[in-house]
């Protein structure tokens, strides 16, 4: 069900202020196309549907493929998931978090690709260094990672998410299992504390002059959790898809826009997920959306070790033939250019049009349709 309020119904509301409420262009930028998205702002073209018994006529607006637009990212999480099933190693797999503390979101404003960049360098070092150790594994895992840098709020609360197999490949190209046959990955309390140093030493050598920083950092307990594993790794891609693709809020979570104000739902997972409402002016709305923006080019998922792109072929036939090959439920085919009148046909371009909007030739089609059409 299409929602009836969205980011971009904000963004309008402020539009001609936004350049004030941002002052990073690169942002700003963004946030002009999120607002345009499927509009005639962006050009589009004319479809017709295949099903003689149909024919009708659609005009479709392009999308801004943008990675912070709430509209745009259904379609391209399928297509990563289909993707990821293929590469599934027949194990069990780990769903690990780490958290950075509220003490770095200065440091995530200013100079965010710095802090982001640790911030994946670490998890991977502190997760491959676990489990180089023979007493936790003993050989070398992989993982993929995914940033998030949102809270419910949208304040800024910086994070990855991971999925680590329960085992890896030993010098001697054998799997091994993490202890109780991939039922236990490794000691959160352990993991916590030596990425806490790790991350406190890494940024203390990028950024030397924050000294009175780094000791408060060591004055409390970073968090690292683990879920325990999945039923079955055909499990594992769909629920990485929830996080995959997600944006700082859905379209689906603005309950209202009024008077320059806008009402979200928010949980709040200390009390068990419980929703409640949250209410800020426009400006404000944009300007916590806003520091969600990845700098220009930034990877926000990344693979790494026996998942890296560099040895993932290999180390899948390796596995295949160690632990078996993983049935996967095959799928229906992506149906995006279905007709959504009857459902049949199939949605052909006919024309299109570019940014200045809807052409103004008027032509007939057929006995019962008109369409408007300059250039096919």
């Amino acid at each position: 069900m299409k929602p009836r309020f969205e980011v971009a119904h904000v963004l309008g509301c402020e539009h001609h202020r936004l350049h004030y409420l941002v002052s990073n262009t690169w942002k700003l930028r963004t946030l002009y196309v999120i607002e345009a998205c499927k509009t005639h702002l962006m050009g589009g073209h004319i479809d017709q549907c295949t099903n003689p018994q149909c024919g009708k006529i659609h005009i479709s607006y392009n999308s801004c493929r943008n990675r912070h637009c709430p509209k745009c990212q259904g379609h391209k999480k399928e297509m990563w998931i289909r993707q990821r099933e293929k590469e599934l190693l027949n194990t069990s797999y780990f769903h690990v978090v780490f958290t950075l503390p509220s003490q770095l979101n200065k440091i995530a404003v200013f100079i965010p690709e710095v802090l982001y960049n640790l911030l994946f360098k670490v998890a991977w070092e502190t997760i491959a260094a676990f489990a180089a150790n023979p007493k936790f594994l003993g050989a070398k895992t992989g993982m993929i990672a995914i940033l998030h840098t949102w809270g419910q709020n949208l304040w800024l609360h910086p994070h990855l998410h991971c999925i680590v197999p329960g085992g890896g490949i030993t010098a001697n190209n054998k799997w091994k299992y993490v202890k109780g046959k991939g039922k236990f990955l490794f000691p959160v309390k352990a993991m916590s504390t030596v990425f806490r140093a790790k991350f406190v030493k890494a940024l203390r050598q990028e950024l030397p002059k924050l000294n009175p920083l780094y000791k408060k950092l060591f004055d409390q307990r970073w968090t690292v959790y683990c879920k325990r594993p999945f039923y079955g790794p055909s499990q594992v891609i769909e629920y990485l898809g929830r996080y995959t693709h997600k944006i700082a809020i859905s379209n689906h979570r603005i309950q209202n826009i009024e008077n320059r104000k806008v009402t979200f739902t928010a949980k709040d997972y200390r009390k068990g997920g419980k929703k409640y409402d949250v209410t800020l002016s426009s400006s404000e709305f944009i300007r916590r959306f806003a520091m969600h923006i990845l700098p220009k080019g930034f990877v926000r998922i990344r693979h790494y070790g026996i998942l890296s792109s560099a040895i993932k072929l290999k180390v899948h036939e390796l596995a295949k033939q160690q632990l078996g090959e993983i049935v996967i439920t095959q799928h229906e085919p992506l149906k995006h250019n279905k007709c959504p009148c009857c459902k049949i046909g199939d949605l052909v371009i006919i024309a299109r049009f570019d940014i200045r909007g809807p052409p103004n030739i008027i032509i007939p089609v057929g006995a019962n349709y008109m369409i408007k059409l300059n250039s096919i």
